[in-house]
């Protein structure tokens, strides 16, 4: 169970002792338990959404739920896609973009990438058919979660040393599974909606994970955070598709 605690206190801010996260070797392998995480913080999210809903509007409480996804990992991998966008935007050399991205700071790439993934969040959220709403919500996160998962184990590390994301070795059968997971869940949530969100899901994990791939050579802990936002955004914008084009 130290694999499940190390998932949780590296993708959560929930406050946990440190006897049970284990040592290296457990965070290590505690990639599987990725999908699982991002469900329960999903179904946290969608439970306040759901208590908002009945006071406040929906533009208001789609800005709430947008920030609560952001605070469950304190900004963790909101911060891997604004150190992306610095490094890939800035049209250097791999080595340069790897330095870019190392630098705490936040360029104007970076900026103008968290505004415009909270507004999408929140515009999104709030387009999503009330039917659709709380099972959406609980797919967002898990299924940014599954992209890690399903991330670390397409490319190879891309910095010789050093780095946080570089210690974990997914198993072999931990992508399956996990990309299992999340086809199962959105089927299960959403019918056919739920799977072509899953579907779509995965897609684009796949493609930036090439993308990153050709950019820099591999994964590093910015580009994971940079893919988990990134796809956590893809149930949303299939179900307010979905509602656009009168399904349900």
């Amino acid at each position: 169970m130290k694999g499940l605690f190390a998932a949780f206190g590296f993708l959560t801010v929930l406050p946990l002792p440190g006897s049970w996260l284990g040592d290296e070797n457990d965070l290590a392998r505690s990639s599987a338990w990725f999908p699982l995480v991002g469900g329960l913080i999903g179904l946290s999210a969608a439970f306040v959404d759901l208590g908002l809903g009945m006071v406040l509007p929906p533009m208001v409480v789609s800005t709430v739920t947008a920030l609560v996804l952001l605070a469950s990992s304190g900004g963790l991998h909101m911060d891997g896609l604004a150190d992306s966008a610095d490094g890939f935007f800035s049209s250097r050399s791999r080595e340069r973009m790897l330095e870019i991205m190392r630098d705490s700071r936040s360029g104007p790439m970076g900026v103008m990438a968290i505004c415009a993934m909270l507004l999408l969040k929140t515009a999104t959220l709030a387009s999503v058919p009330t039917p659709l709403r709380f099972s959406t919500i609980v797919l967002m996160p898990l299924a940014g979660r599954t992209a890690l998962t399903v991330s670390l184990a397409a490319t190879p590390y891309a910095r010789r040393t050093g780095g946080l994301a570089g210690v974990f070795r997914p198993g072999g059968v931990h992508p399956l599974l996990a990309a299992a997971t999340l086809m199962a869940s959105g089927w299960m949530l959403q019918s056919h909606a739920g799977l072509i969100a899953a579907m779509a899901s995965l897609t684009v994990t796949l493609l930036l994970a090439g993308y990153s791939k050709r950019k820099i050579g591999g994964f590093t802990g910015d580009t994971l955070g940079a893919t988990c936002e990134l796809t956590e955004l893809i149930p949303a914008l299939v179900s307010a598709a979905v509602g656009h084009i009168g399904v349900i």
